[in-house]
């Protein structure tokens, strides 16, 4: 994690995967790769650096376990649900950017399995996070003043946009489990 508790890009993959099997129950090796992949892909490009925290690291710390059996099932471990539980908690980045849209997506898509205390939590520091976000903005707005006009518009769209998601996580109960 970056000092500011937020996920370093590997951290995403992990917290995708993870969240998988914590969702979905016990998979195959090739599907679960293949869904992080997919899912990851939909915001961020695969790359090398963050794809090679492969499902394998996660066996050999502990976090997945690997059946012995013919099927060879992935599934979580407590260890693994813990560390789940811990990127889940973790903070979002104010910067907009594509990853920062992963963590996003892959939080709220795992949001229900955190007690429903913490994802009240949760939604409300992805509000605080875009309220950081927002007043920045507004700040450079207000010193702009009369700037040019192209700009101006861009970042009242900008403000808009952030007031929305503010709005969006601050829905009583629409978005928890």
């Amino acid at each position: 994690m970056y000092r500011d508790k937020s996920l370093l890009p590997k951290e995403g993959i992990r917290l995708a995967a993870l969240g998988l099997l914590a969702s979905e129950g016990p998979m195959g090796y090739t599907a679960l790769a293949q869904a992080v992949r997919q899912f990851t892909g939909t915001f961020w490009g695969p790359t090398l650096d963050v794809m090679s925290s492969s499902i394998e690291l996660l066996r050999f710390e502990g976090l997945i376990e690997v059946g012995a059996d013919a099927d060879r099932l992935v599934a979580i471990t407590a260890a693994g649900r813990a560390h789940l539980n811990e990127l889940l908690e973790s903070g979002v980045r104010a910067p907009s950017s594509d990853f920062r849209k992963l963590v996003v997506a892959l939080k709220l898509r795992y949001l229900h399995l955190l007690p429903e205390d913490e994802q009240a939590d949760q939604l409300a520091l992805l509000a605080e996070a875009c309220a950081g976000e927002r007043a920045r903005l507004a700040d450079l707005r207000a010193r702009e003043g009369n700037g040019a006009p192209g700009f101006l518009a861009w970042l009242d769209h900008e403000i808009a946009r952030i007031d929305a998601d503010i709005a969006f996580y601050t829905r009583p109960r629409t978005l928890r489990g």
